[in-house]
């Protein structure tokens, strides 16, 4: 970017016939490269995003703005535009897909109006360089790929609907720009609250233009937007903790590692914005940890740079805006504020979509510094290598939204950038033991053991995997490690009792049916085993006992009723015998005449 401050007369560019050639041609080029993710289902958390059936009336909507917990985050303008997605399409994942993509291109055309309205009057045509960087580049196809990620391409469309009206106003001091970029702020914020760090990025932007900030001019009329941001910053960050649950020992670091921390994310987004290769839609942890001198690298080299940059500020304040501007949209993402994916990665590509505007500006003004001459060769020149440079965005963009038509081939191809993914091998075997196939899932179960946290619940699927290939024997040890680290995890102990009791081992089964009891007494399926083990073990008295509390908890049951009804049967008494076998007939013949089509 260049320190040059157009005048008023240029603060307003108009729109000629080549800037809608332009956006056009750019549209039709995002809408080519995103092709195969629009074809895409449901992925990952998308389901807790598309409008649930609880929510999908007009009390639904009441919900949505005045009950904190009814959706996943407090953002109820993102899901106001879900519900009304819903009421479009319902679950037709092509329309949610269309409204990002669009979404994402009409971003890219306000960005290219926005860097006009900053740019000279000479290096205008580099606008669209900055809207075609971010248009094509391949780390936004996680935002607009995924469904959920909606809230990233709402945010961004207002927040830059929010900078340019707040533009206009610093120009013509009217009430109704002021009105119209607070009204946009407010939606970008309630889209997702990356979108509070605009007041901040619009200081950044006075402080380039006029290479020094006035309170009355400048921080003044930006006080009101800086409480609201701090607001809503403080709520997300509750809610964050409260109902996602970004708390744990996966959360314990502390100042230091924190600050270290945020210069290694600072250098690996910019590094994946200058190398687009590798990316990955669930990156490795990385261990952070005070005592190791290598991790200090990181912030010195920020530090450095930044000092750099403060040095040369008389030559050129851009380098040094864009920069501030692109940590400072990073800053709820660098890791001094907890968010539930740094679980499993301290970064993905979508905390990034909104800070990369800044970076894609800074090349967009160094290439119109370069290419500004009048038309001829050197324009051409400089002109050839933008192409190709876009040509190999859009590729990549095209290619790395392939990965996110299913979740097969999501999890799949994360597993291909990054084999130690835990989360992705787990629910890669979630995912292959709900279709029959246990032997493939059992594999992925014990990757995910050993790459990530010892979960009861991930011994707990690796035993039901193993026992559901034949395993029994194998399932046992799982089933114990679940329970050493859940002694009171009721299914855990069911599901050791049911490998037990196919290997003959009854007694043992029995003791861990009641274990089960004891933690959940509720679950009619549990009594009813431990009545079979009972009844097996020729403890007909305990086993009726069983049987009934079964039949109680789960009326509709037609095996617990037979297994009732014949317990009755060994114990003398056909009359009871004869009512329970005859509800079990009942209900089977119900239950094979709701399947027939």
């Amino acid at each position: 970017m260049d320190p040059a401050v157009p005048n008023k007369a240029d603060d307003s560019p108009r729109w000629g016939a080549h800037d809608w050639l332009a956006a056009l041609v750019l549209t039709g080029v995002t809408v080519a490269a995103y092709l195969p993710g629009l074809t895409g289902g449901l992925l990952w958390d998308d389901d807790g995003h598309v409008t649930k059936p609880a929510l999908q009336s007009l009390h639904g909507l009441w919900r949505i703005w005045f009950e904190i917990g009814a959706t996943q985050q407090y953002y109820p303008v993102l899901h106001t535009a879900f519900w009304v997605e819903h009421r479009l399409w319902g679950d037709a994942t092509l329309g949610y897909h269309l409204v990002n993509v669009l979404g994402h291109s009409l971003s890219a055309v306000l960005f290219a109006r926005l860097l006009q309205k900053l740019f000279p009057a000479g290096r205008r045509r580099a606008a669209w360089i900055g809207a075609a960087l971010f248009a094509l580049h391949p780390v936004g196809v996680e935002s607009v790929a995924w469904i959920s990620e909606q809230k990233n391409i709402l945010s961004t469309l207002f927040y830059l609907g929010a900078a340019l009206a707040y533009l206009r106003f610093d120009r013509t001091r009217a009430a109704r720009d002021y009105g119209v970029a607070a009204g946009f702020f407010a939606l970008a914020v309630l889209s997702k609250t990356v979108a509070a760090t605009l007041p901040a990025a619009l200081l950044v932007v006075f402080w380039w233009r006029r290479g020094r900030l006035s309170l009355r001019r400048d921080l003044v009329p930006l006080l009101p937007a800086f409480v609201f941001a701090l607001a809503a910053g403080l709520l997300t960050a509750w809610v964050e903790k409260r109902f996602i649950g970004a708390q744990g020992t996966e959360f314990t670091l502390n100042a230091v590692e924190r600050i270290l921390l945020a210069g290694h994310v600072a250098w690996f987004y910019a590094g994946k914005l200058a190398w687009p290769f590798h990316l990955s839609f669930i990156y490795p942890r990385w261990f952070v940890t005070a005592a190791s001198l290598r991790q200090y690298a990181w912030v010195a080299a920020l530090l450095g740079l930044l000092a750099v940059l403060w040095a040369g500020r008389r030559r050129s304040r851009g380098p040094l805006a864009a920069v501030l501007f692109f940590l400072g949209s990073l800053f709820p993402a660098l890791g001094f504020v907890d968010v539930y994916p740094f679980r499993y990665s301290f970064v993905a590509d979508h905390f990034q979509y909104l800070a990369s505007l800044g970076l894609f500006a800074l090349v967009a003004g160094g290439w119109g510094r370069w290419g500004a001459a009048p038309a001829g060769p050197r324009r051409r020149l400089a002109l050839a290598p933008a192409v190709i440079v876009m040509a190999g965005l859009a590729i990549l963009t095209w290619r790395q939204s392939r990965a996110y038509t299913d979740l097969d081939t999501l999890y799949r191809s994360t597993l291909a950038a990054n084999p130690r993914a835990w989360l992705a091998h787990n629910n890669l075997a979630v995912r292959l033991a709900a279709e029959g196939r246990p032997e493939e899932s059992v594999a992925h179960y014990e990757a995910a053991l050993q790459w990530g946290p010892k979960y009861p619940e991930t011994y707990d699927n690796l035993g039901l995997a193993l026992a559901a290939a034949g395993r029994l024997d194998a399932a046992i040890p799982p089933f114990e490690a679940a329970l050493r680290a859940r002694p009171a995890y009721a299914d855990a102990h069911y599901n050791l009792g049911l490998a037990l009791s196919g290997l003959g081992r009854l007694e043992e089964a029995i003791v861990q049916y009641r274990a089960a009891i004891a933690s959940d007494p509720d679950r009619g399926e549990y009594h009813n085993n431990l009545g079979t083990a009972l009844a097996e073990t020729r403890q007909l008295p305990a086993a009726i006992t069983e049987f009934e509390a079964a039949v109680r908890l789960q009326p509709g049951n037609a095996a617990a009723h037979a297994n009732l009804g014949r317990a009755w049967q060994y114990s003398g008494d056909p009359a009871a015998a004869a009512a329970e076998l005859a509800i079990a007939q009942r209900l089977r013949a119900q239950a094979a005449q709701r399947s027939q089509p």
